[in-house]
């Protein structure tokens, strides 16, 4: 399954909720992994975000739909990123090069 990085901001409204509720954090993660997307790991940040959490889900479409329900409750906005491991990311850097054009010098060593 493809991995993600969702930033959250908490609007004044769910910095209520969770000052009166501490727990209905957890209760959010529930309700993500309901929707099909699984919570791996989550950090209250310092600065312009509050929380990132890291996410695990089966697609985009997923990842889309829980970040449009998350939003549309008016508690937290979200930037949600699509994440490669950097052993992945080398992988598919390799399977990328293109042929070389005919005619070309071959680059020596």
């Amino acid at each position: 399954m493809a991995v993600y990085l969702m930033l959250t901001t908490l609007t004044d409204e769910g910095r209520k909720s969770i000052k009166a509720n501490p727990a209905r954090i957890k209760e959010v993660n529930k309700e993500v992994e309901a929707m099909g997307a699984k919570v791996l790991a989550q950090y209250a940040l310092l600065g312009p975000y509050d929380f990132i959490n890291i996410l695990e889900a089966p697609s985009n479409e997923v990842m889309v739909r829980v970040a449009i329900e998350l939003g549309a409750r008016g508690t937290l906005g979200t930037l949600t990123m699509a994440a490669l491991t950097v052993d992945d990311f080398v992988k598919s850097l390799k399977g990328s090069r293109r042929p070389a054009s005919p005619g070309a010098k071959k680059a020596t060593s």
